[in-house]
């Protein structure tokens, strides 16, 4: 692996910067970045503090600064010592500014003010913890999302990352021999949807957890014929009542959560409509 530094400058968090990193990063094998945050960034003299990271170990700088005289200590800075440094937002406010024919508010840090929309995405979190794997179904119909799928079909991840975008999400598990909540008959405000995997991994995945826990004496949990069958009935079951069914197998929960708010935008859309 060819190690190189790579120091991101934020004035909030650093959130932004550290997505588009992970994003560009792997699109290049055999490169190993060693990370240097610098977060927080508010003042000239905390830039000072940047600069001389910066030269005591040079690299690729990537920043998000929206206050004009701190980019421009920094990019002067980088350029005194032959450094590349890269505005990550610049090209999308650029566009929006040209698109909306106005400027920016240049205010670091907006994306994390506690207004309606924090408190909302708060409140959300605690929906879903609290109706993680089948609790307190009574009020299923206060859920934005109901994911539905056998053990270990990530049901619990996938639910919090929907939650961390301001959704509701309830998670109830398909147990063989165990009927579904009866409060999901008739529910008319929850996306239901149904997750699925293929047997070959879930058996695999289902071992590697008996493994973890010390717990081999469940040999139908993970036997490859009893999860086989046990994926067929789920989803003979979901076609049945129509549920939208998503294979995640080879999904990310990033891109499960992401096909399933398209799913509840689509939803939406058609609710409005009618």
């Amino acid at each position: 692996m060819q190690r190189f530094h790579l120091h991101l400058v934020s004035d909030a968090t650093g959130e932004t910067l550290s997505s588009v990193v992970k994003a560009a990063l792997v699109q290049f094998e055999g490169f190993d970045a060693m990370e240097h945050f610098h977060s927080m960034v508010r003042t000239p003299k905390q830039m000072e503090l940047v600069l001389s990271a910066i030269q005591r170990t040079p690299g690729l700088v990537m920043f998000t600064l929206v206050d004009r005289g701190l980019r421009d200590q920094l990019e002067e800075g980088c350029r005194n010592l032959g450094i590349l440094s890269i505005a990550v937002l610049d090209p999308v406010m650029d566009a929006f500014g040209r698109y909306l024919g106005a400027e920016s508010l240049g205010r670091p840090g907006q994306q994390h003010e506690m207004n309606a929309e924090y408190f909302g995405r708060i409140e959300a979190m605690s929906f879903t913890m609290a109706h993680d794997d089948g609790l307190r179904t009574d009020d299923l119909h206060q859920a934005d999302i109901i994911l539905l799928g056998v053990s270990r079909t990530s049901k619990t991840p996938t639910g919090i990352y929907l939650a961390n975008r301001g959704l509701k999400v309830a998670n109830v598990p398909v147990v063989p021999g165990i009927p579904l909540p009866a409060e999901l008959d008739g529910l008319k405000k929850p996306l239901i949807v149904a997750l699925t995997l293929s047997p070959d991994r879930l058996v695999h995945i289902r071992r590697t957890r008996m493994r973890a826990l010390s717990d081999l004496e469940d040999t139908a949990y993970a036997d490859p014929e009893a999860v086989a069958e046990e994926i067929t009935n789920a989803r003979r079951m979901y076609l049945k009542r129509g549920w939208p069914i998503i294979d995640v197998t080879r999904r990310s929960i990033e891109e499960t959560a992401a096909a399933i708010y398209n799913l509840y935008q689509r939803r939406q859309e058609e609710l409005a409509a009618s």
